[in-house]
């Protein structure tokens, strides 16, 4: 009788310990399939997301080529239309347009400002382009030269043509080399100027883009 008594708890532990390991185990196996069918799939987000990053980044021109693009176009101070360019980077990103252009204009208080170049985006797209309009505020006198135009924001090539507005207070001039900005809606055109013939107060007035030359400025 007291050997029956003894082997009684021990069946009765391993029936315990067999329903014990019955009701883990399938838990461990879900819960370490749960992990690894996880896993991959953060792995891919984080893929995804990073693809979306680098197909922003790529999107305009970099700011190397536009730097080496607006020196050998502007002939200036390559430092300094670096600091300029460096500028319009910092604060929008790169443009996916840009205008190459000569313009004139003259006057002290209220001026007059005409030009025409060549609009050319990133896509390849190239077109002529005019621009005429008012400036208001004091000026560095007359001038006459060449103007590299930044471009940003841009949905299409023809969006070009319509009437941007300057920025009060957005001149930038370092080493005889300055830009403003002008602005429709979310469209931001920076144009980037070399020489004594600087005139800031363009950023008071308008430019109005046109696909022919016109002498009106209004």
């Amino acid at each position: 009788m007291t050997g029956i008594f003894r082997s009684t708890p021990n069946r009765t532990g391993h029936v315990a310990l067999s329903r014990l390991t019955r009701l883990v185990l399938p838990l461990a196996a879900a819960l370490f399939l749960g992990a690894c069918a996880t896993s991959p799939s953060n792995q891919t987000t984080g893929k995804s997301n990073n693809s979306a990053a680098d197909s922003s980044q790529g999107d305009g021109y970099n700011k190397y080529q536009t730097t080496q693009e607006a020196v050998d176009f502007l002939g200036g101070s390559a430092e300094a239309i670096a600091q300029v360019v460096d500028r319009a980077f910092a604060q929008y990103g790169r443009p996916n347009a840009i205008i190459k252009g000569e313009e004139g204009g003259g006057a002290v208080v209220v001026g007059v400002r005409y030009g025409q170049g060549e609009f050319m985006s990133k896509t390849g797209i190239k077109q002529k382009v005019f621009w005429q309009g008012p400036s208001i505020g004091w000026d560095f006198g007359g001038d006459a030269g060449r103007v590299f135009m930044l471009v940003y924001n841009l949905p299409r090539p023809d969006l070009i043509y319509q009437r941007f507005a300057g920025v009060s207070g957005s001149a930038f001039l370092v080493g005889g080399v300055g830009m403003h900005y002008l602005r429709s809606q979310s469209i931001v055109v920076a144009p980037i100027r070399v020489g004594v013939g600087l005139r800031l107060g363009a950023g008071v007035g308008y430019i109005q883009f046109t696909q022919e030359k016109s002498y009106n400025p209004f």
